[in-house]
């Protein structure tokens, strides 16, 4: 059960202030919503509909374009309507529950991202072995693991937040419903929740970043010490960079905002960030696979054909 509190429901302040800003930023935003939505339906499509994409590479690519689309659809639309709305609320349910879909959704990304490593790890350096270790039944169960160890570690957040008591002031400033913000609005001792968010998160996404680096670590090891071709050296190291530059997108903002003290940044300094990994970091992953992969460019290319 949600804690009997006073505030039914809250302000969210959202990204600035300026109300000659709101029409203009409205319009960036859903052009970023249009791209998010476009490019990230593109890649499920494509890897839904080729045969030759049904691979687990491509597979964890789906996964990470489904996410990327519900992550931002979290607060993307509230967004949007707060940029055309004088009342900018948000009643106490649907706060906790943007709350637990953010954390569910990033959580899960985060977990996907090492997976994906792995995954890589495995077809470079033991390419023999690939179709027995990353067989179908096993890509399945990993995926449904992430997504669930994600959904609870989101509840945990959720329901430790719904239990505080707010009683004082329900302006938030930020434009989306965030454990930090609701924090420095609680009354009362909010010490664990605190700890669990430092060290539960910071545990999340310290492990996951290290065991992607670490995958990373050995495939360059191995690149280097056993591949004799440099056009396979040259396409592994490719697919490599495009991995990691969605690694350092992904928990570059994550550190900033989660595991860096509370003391250390300001509140525009972290909407900025949240922006960042909530809005434009969905976005450029689609950018980041295409651009850079021959055939995700050639699947999108006979999709469009047949559809013509």
């Amino acid at each position: 059960m949600l804690n009997q509190t006073s505030v039914t429901e809250f302000l969210l302040l959202g990204v600035t202030d300026t109300e000659v800003l709101q029409p203009v930023l409205f319009v960036v935003f859903l052009t970023i919503d249009f791209l998010n939505l476009a490019g990230n339906g593109a890649i499920l499509i494509v890897v839904i509909c080729d045969p030759r994409l049904h691979s687990p590479m491509y597979f964890f690519l789906g996964n990470l374009s489904c996410l990327d689309i519900c992550y931002s659809t979290v607060t993307l639309p509230k967004m949007l309507e707060n940029f055309l709305s004088v009342h900018k609320a948000i009643s106490f349910l649907g706060c906790i529950s943007q709350l637990h879909f953010f954390h569910f959704l990033g959580s899960t990304e985060a977990m996907l991202v090492p997976v994906m490593a792995f995954d890589r790890f495995v077809a470079i350096c033991k390419p023999l072995r690939y179709t027995v270790i990353m067989n179908h039944q096993v890509c399945i169960q990993m995926a449904v693991t992430i997504w669930i160890i994600g959904f609870f570690h989101a509840l945990l957040h959720s329901v430790m937040t719904s239990h505080l008591n707010f009683c004082g002031s329900n302006h938030i400033h930020h434009f989306f419903c965030d454990v930090k913000p609701l924090l420095k609005l609680a009354c009362g001792d909010t010490e664990l929740n605190q700890w669990l968010l430092n060290n539960v998160t910071g545990t999340f996404a310290m492990g996951s970043f290290f065991l992607t680096l670490l995958s990373y670590f050995y495939i360059i090891i191995y690149l280097f010490f056993k591949t004799h071709s440099c056009g396979m050296l040259h396409k592994a190291l490719s697919t490599c960079a495009s991995h990691f530059m969605v690694v350092v997108l992904l928990f570059g903002p994550v550190f900033f905002i989660y595991i860096r003290p509370a003391s250390g940044s300001s509140m525009d300094q972290e909407r900025i960030i949240a922006i960042m990994y909530s809005v434009v970091t969905p976005v450029l992953n689609p950018l980041i696979y295409t651009l850079r992969n021959k055939e995700v460019k050639e699947a999108l290319r006979r999709v469009i054909r047949r559809k013509v």
